[in-house]
């Protein structure tokens, strides 16, 4: 099973970006997904993650910006990014623990 990201790419500061995280297979039964993003020179963070239920958390740089949501029946992981910032560039990759990393998508931010 594979997480295929999509979504990323320029987009101006204060501008808004969703990103898809798209599974080959069911998501339903994974409790914890989540996104993380990497900039050049820095460690890999976690921006947001979201369990089975519903139940929401997000690094507090990017709380009140972004959320995260997740669509069972496309087995698809969304982030919606609004109010970019300079920050916020970096390689946004998701996760599951039983299917492990997607590629990446890349975010560039303009401003």
């Amino acid at each position: 099973v594979q997480l295929q990201a999509s979504g990323g790419g320029l987009v101006q500061a204060g501008g808004s970006l969703r990103l898809s995280c798209a599974a080959s297979g069911s998501i339903i039964a994974i409790n914890v997904m989540s996104w993380h993003r990497q900039a050049p020179g820095k460690q890999r963070e976690l921006v947001a993650s979201i369990t089975r239920s519903g139940t929401t958390n997000y690094a507090d740089s990017v709380k009140g910006r972004f959320t995260i949501s997740r669509d069972n029946a496309k087995n698809t992981v969304y982030l919606q990014m609004n109010n970019v910032k300079p920050e916020d560039a970096a390689w946004y990759y998701c996760y599951a623990p039983t299917m492990g990393w997607g590629q990446g998508t890349l975010v560039t931010v303009s401003s």
